[in-house]
C-alpha cells in the first residue's frame, strides 16, 4: 500500500497502473453472543489481573489481533448492540484489552435515531454512517435484507470467524471499487 501525498488516501496500482482509492469502511460489532458470551459460548481472549478486578467481561478469542489488522487497514471500528450497558463501560472494555472502539451504539442511542427516521429495526447501521455491522442475529440479518444494509452472521462455534469477517471486508472493497 502507498500513500498518495496528494489525497492522503492510500492507493494500490493496478496492472494499468491507475490509482486506485481503497475503500476504507465503518465497521460495527455486536456484543452478547458475539464478541462476548452469553447464552452462546465460546473461547476468550486472556484477561489480565486488573481487568478480573475491574469486573471487564471477556472477549471472544481472535477479537484483539482482527481489531488490530482492520485498524491498520484503516477502518474505523466500533459497537453496535442492543445492551444498555453505558458507552463508557464499553469503551473502557476494549480500551483495556489495547484495542480502543471509535465510537460505541448503545440501546439508548439507538432508540433515539430510530425514533427520528420511524423505523421499527432492532438496529439499522446505516443511521450511524456504518458499511458493514457483524452480529450473531439472523434476525439483524433479515432486517439488513429488508432495510437494505450489509451485516455478516457469525456463528459461536465458527473457529475461523476472523477469516470470515477479513474476507467480507476484503470483498466488499472490491465491490466499492467497482461502483
Amino acid at each position: 500500500m502507498i500513500l498518495d501525498e496528494a489525497k492522503h488516501a492510500p492507493f494500490v496500482l493496478n496492472s494499468s497502473s491507475r490509482k486506485q482509492i481503497i475503500a476504507h469502511l465503518t465497521l460495527s460489532f455486536d456484543l452478547d453472543d458475539t464478541l462476548i458470551p452469553g447464552v452462546k459460548q465460546f473461547r476468550t481472549e486472556k484477561q489480565s489481573r486488573l481487568q478480573r478486578l475491574l469486573g471487564i467481561e471477556k472477549i471472544r478469542s481472535g477479537t484483539i489481533t482482527l481489531f488490530r489488522k482492520l485498524r491498520e487497514d484503516g477502518h474505523t471500528l466500533g459497537i453496535y448492540t442492543t445492551s444498555y450497558r453505558s458507552k463508557a463501560k464499553i469503551k473502557l472494555t476494549f480500551f483495556t484489552y489495547g484495542i480502543p472502539v471509535k465510537f460505541v451504539v448503545n440501546q439508548q442511542s439507538h432508540n433515539v435515531k430510530v425514533h427520528e427516521l420511524g423505523l421499527p429495526s432492532s438496529k439499522f447501521p446505516p443511521a450511524f454512517a456504518i458499511d458493514l455491522h457483524i452480529d450473531d442475529s439472523v434476525g439483524v440479518q433479515i432486517e439488513g435484507e429488508k432495510y437494505n444494509f450489509k451485516t455478516l452472521i457469525i456463528h459461536e462455534n465458527d473457529e475461523r470467524w476472523t477469516e470470515i469477517v477479513i474476507s467480507s471486508i476484503h470483498r466488499m472493497q472490491q465491490s466499492k471499487l467497482r461502483e
